[in-house]
């Protein structure tokens, strides 16, 4: 989140309700305020970015190419993860306008790619943003798709996933113990599940969370503990499962980029997150596991 979201009021998507799992204040902000609008995002993706690799001097001012790769390198990073991806079927909970699913597919050939929201206006989003593509594919339509569904109740059958991803999402699920018991439900056996988000480090920091950062305090995310995440994944069954912290390619990074470009955000407080970061209150995570 890098910009003040309108004040909390009624969600009335255009295309149709939001799922009734959906708290009001996310249903809002990915419907008719639509986050990948605001500037400080680029390219149509919603997420803080991954910057490692960045071509010319470190201290050169970053661009919005810069910020496109960075949200990029975000799903390549995770879905590098997995060992195998050619003709295996990947499965992209919270996928927004879908550009990640495209990725996925173009990238790393993982098909079918099936992008699931919880928001109907995401999922016709993705439907337009991804439209010649979807064209392209012609006869073979089902090599991308995009559904919608709630995190916690994934309209799918049991085992039919190979590769299931997550980016900047969970911080807005709800119920993380009915995402984890999902995942393990429509993994095979051997699938893998990787997930990227923001997560507190402790839960003294989830506390305080709220105090710096607007977007816990007003409802749009859940200060979820790491430690707690990674205990839930085990729980639901999934095995080996794995935390690393990321932040170092991605606070710092992004904070230079809209302390350089601050026409992209109209306040102080999206530059918060580095502090949050310095001060040991959350970090950026990459948690991987594999299914029963």
């Amino acid at each position: 989140m890098t910009q003040q979201p309108p004040p909390a009021g009624p969600a009335d998507p255009p295309d149709g309700p939001a799922s009734p799992d959906l708290p009001e204040r996310v249903a809002r902000v990915y419907g008719e305020f639509d986050l990948s609008t605001v500037p400080a995002f680029a390219g149509g993706f919603i997420n803080f970015g991954y910057w490692t690799g960045l071509p010319g001097p470190a201290d050169r001012k970053l661009t919005r190419a810069d910020r496109v790769r960075s949200e990029e390198d975000l799903y390549r990073l995770v879905l590098g993860t997995f060992d195998r991806t050619r003709g295996r079927t990947a499965l992209d909970v919270g996928c927004g306008r879908g550009l990640g699913c495209a990725l996925a597919l173009r990238e790393f050939g993982l098909e079918p790619v099936i992008g699931l929201d919880a928001h109907p206006d995401q999922i016709a989003r993705a439907r337009e943003t991804n439209a010649d593509l979807l064209a392209a594919l012609g006869d073979s339509p089902g090599r991308l798709e995009f559904l919608l569904g709630a995190a916690q109740r994934i309209p799918l059958p049991d085992g039919c996933v190979d590769c299931l991803f997550s980016v900047e999402a969970a911080q807005h699920f709800r119920d993380l113990p009915g995402f984890a018991r999902e995942a393990a439900r429509v993994l095979r056996p051997g699938g893998r599940l990787a997930l990227t988000t923001f997560f507190a480090r402790t839960r003294a920091a989830a506390r305080a969370l709220p105090e710096l950062l607007p977007p816990y305090a007003d409802g749009l995310d859940v200060p979820h503990v790491v430690d707690e995440v990674a205990a839930t994944l085990t729980a639901a069954g999934l095995r080996e499962v794995r935390v690393r912290p990321i932040g170092d390619g991605v606070w710092e990074p992004y904070d230079r980029y809209m302390a350089q470009q601050p026409e992209l955000h109209d306040d102080e407080w999206p530059r918060r997150y580095l502090t949050a970061y310095e001060t040991g209150l959350l970090d950026y995570y990459l948690l991987t596991a594999a299914g029963g």
